[in-house]
Parts: structure tokens; C-alpha cells; sequence
């Protein structure tokens, strides 16, 4: 059966907020983020902003550099969640179907709705109609038979349109397709295939797939199924989450060990109150320490427990630390990956609530 999916995305999410509350911000460059004197990072920005080349994930300090005019004002993350909610349940008048993927966007399954005489493309103009009615917010959509070309579909006509792929055009679609656009292929990713001369589907049409998987593993698969515009995953109303973490971007460098054990303490208590709030029946199973370079580079480091231990995230730091070669740290993280399994509350209260935090 052809399945008709729709993704959902709103347009800059936090920054269409602050702008449909505080019209004088309307026009201007504007950034969601921390301040610059205080190393804050760009959570979201407006599309003028986006001309200077700011960007989310980019620190404040370097949008302003971008573009000097750029008015920064602080996340309201109570609101964004809360018109989520709105949101949301506009979905639900169409299908129970429904994947949230963050608070902006989302997966549809309208396969068995009919609404507007079933069709997918109709259904999706709705909606957006409706969230632009209750919200005073546009969205973009994309209209696909699978979920990764709805999801490259919805960023084509950006803001406040949509694009539909239907079945009889995924082939022709997804040949000219730059590799880079599929999901979860990064820079990284994206420069060992160009190293193999592969930049576009097509051109993973035509590699022996023995090689790919052999130098890319599991993933290499992925990229050969994508590559002929085949994705068999459903859409999960109930999606199970996999990690819980916690980071800090710190005013100012720091460089040694003692200065990091400093930070910490903080971190997993935050980590553990966060445990209790979103998975406290979750069994934990990986411990993990990031920690982001002043270059703006970044590592990790993981090891397998059933609970959280401060030793071992003591370790995990000393050797994240070692990694650094004279580099400052600019953020520090902590979480934890959490298994499909529950466990017994009283026993998951006595792993993470009877810690000394003191190294």
C-alpha cells in the first residue's frame, strides 16, 4: 500500500514567536540565543537575519559579527512549548499518526484519513491553514510516500509553502538528489563520499554496494535504499527516548582538570533531576561526557552502565580532557543513553539519588 506521509515545519520556529508577539521586531534581524558577552549560541533566527549567513547552532559573538544589527533576544521556551501543544492538536484532528520530531516539527501519516477526499496534498494546505488561523505562525510542508522525501520536500519552498512528491515521480526525483540533503549524512560523511566520487543518488545507483557498506557499515546501506528512494519506516506516535543530557556553554575557557570537576557537579545533579522528570522507570545503560573546544570542535566519550556513577564520569572526563591538546573548552555535557527496558522505580531512585557530588 502507497503510504501518504506528510512532515511538517515550522518557520523559524522561536523567531516567528517573538515576532507575532512583539511586532516592532518585524523586518529586522532577529535571533532567538544567549548573549554574546556570555558565549550563547543561536537557537533559531529570522530569514533576514539568514542573508548575513547567521544561523542556529552559531555562536552569538559570530552572528553579530555577521551582521552587527542583529537583535538578539532571549529564548521563552515556556511559550514555544505551550503553542507546540496548539499545534499539535491540529494534527491530531487528521490522524492519530502523528511523530513529533521536536517542538517545530512532525510526521503525518494520512494514509487513512479522508479528509478533504483523502488527498494528502489538500490535507497538508489545511493544516497549515489552520495553524496559521490559531497561531498567527506559518508552516511549510512537505508531501511524500516516504518519510525522508517528505522531510527534504518540506524544506523546498520555504517559508510558508509546500512541495508534494507524488509516487510516480520518487525515481526521477531522488537521481539529481545531492547526498548531502539525505538525513544523516553530514560534512563528514558527505567528504568520504565525494572522496568516492559519489555526490548524488544516482551516482550510489551505480557503486558496487559491497563497497559502500563496506566502507561506511550499516549506514552504507541506508545510503544505497535512499539512494533508490526506498525508506520502510513508519511513522511512531510513541517514540521512545533514547538519552537524557545536560550541558553548559561556559562564560569563559577553561583549560585543566580541576576546572572541569568544578562544573560537573552541577551538571549531574541537573542530569539527575531531569532522569526523574522523563525516565525515571528507564534502565540506564551508557554514561557520557562531551566536551566542545574553543575551535568549536567536539568529542565524546561513552562507556556502558546501569547507573550513574561520578567515578565514572570522572574518567570519562579525564579522557575526553586528554583529547584537547591545548585547546580551551567552551561547554561541557553529561548524559546518559537510556535502554527500551523498565526497571523498578525504588531501584532507579537508589542508582541516581544517593550520590556524593563531590569528587
Amino acid at each position: 500500500m502507497v503510504r501518504k506521509i506528510i512532515h511538517i515545519d515550522m518557520d523559524c520556529y522561536f523567531a516567528a514567536v517573538e515576532m507575532r508577539d512583539f511586532p516592532e521586531l518585524r523586518g529586522k534581524p532577529l535571533a532567538v540565543g544567549g548573549r554574546s558577552d556570555r558565549r550563547g549560541v543561536i537557537s533559531t533566527c529570522n530569514y533576514e537575519a539568514r542573508q548575513f549567513g547567521v544561523r542556529s547552532a552559531m555562536s552569538s559573538y559570530q552572528a553579530l559579527k555577521l551582521c552587527p544589527d542583529l537583535t538578539l533576544v532571549p529564548g521563552r521556551m515556556d511559550v514555544y512549548k505551550s503553542i507546540s501543544v496548539q499545534i499539535r492538536a491540529i494534527f491530531h484532528r487528521y490522524t492519530d499518526l502523528v511523530e513529533p520530531l521536536s517542538l517545530d516539527e512532525a510526521y503525518l501519516d494520512v494514509t487513512d484519513c479522508h479528509a478533504h477526499k483523502g488527498s494528502a496534498t489538500l490535507i497538508a494546505k489545511a493544516i497549515r491553514q489552520e495553524i496559521l488561523d490559531e497561531t498567527g505562525l506559518t508552516a511549510s510542508a512537505g508531501v511524500a510516500p516516504i518519510k525522508f522525501l517528505a522531510k527534504i520536500a518540506s524544506d523546498l519552498n520555504k517559508p510558508n509553502g509546500q512541495y508534494v512528491i507524488p509516487p510516480e515521480d520518487i525515481n526521477a526525483f531522488v537521481k539529481p538528489l545531492t547526498l548531502n540533503k539525505i538525513p544523516g549524512v553530514g560534512k563528514v560523511t558527505s567528504a568520504k563520499l565525494a572522496a568516492l566520487g559519489l555526490t548524488t543518488c544516482e551516482d550510489v545507483q551505480h557503486y558496487p554496494s559491497d563497497k559502500l557498506i563496506a566502507a561506511f557499515g550499516k549506514f552504507g546501506r541506508v545510503l544505497i535504499e535512499r539512494a533508490q528512494g526506498i525508506d520502510n519506516r513508519t511513522i511512531s506516535p510513541n517514540r521512545v527516548r533514547k538519552s537524557v543530557g545536560v550541558e553548559t556553554t561556559l562564560a569563559q575557557d577553561i583549560f585543566t582538570l580541576d576546572q572541569c570537576n568544578n562544573v560537573m557537579p552541577q551538571l549531574i545533579q541537573e542530569l539527575i533531576a531531569r532522569v526523574h522528570r522523563s525516565a525515571k522507570d528507564r534502565q540506564i545503560h551508557k554514561q557520557v561526557v562531551k566536551l566542545k573546544f574553543n575551535d568549536f570542535k567536539q568529542t565524546t566519550i561513552e562507556h556502558r552502565s546501569d547507573e550513574i556513577s561520578l567515578n565514572l564520569f570522572h574518567d570519562l572526563l579525564s579522557q575526553a580532557l586528554a583529547r584537547a591538546n591545548g585547546r580551551g573548552i567552551r561547554l561541557v555535557g553529561v548524559s546518559v543513553g537510556l535502554a527500551d527496558i523498565e526497571i523498578d522505580t525504588k531501584d532507579k531512585q537508589s542508582n541516581t539519588e544517593q550520590l556524593d557530588l563531590n569528587f
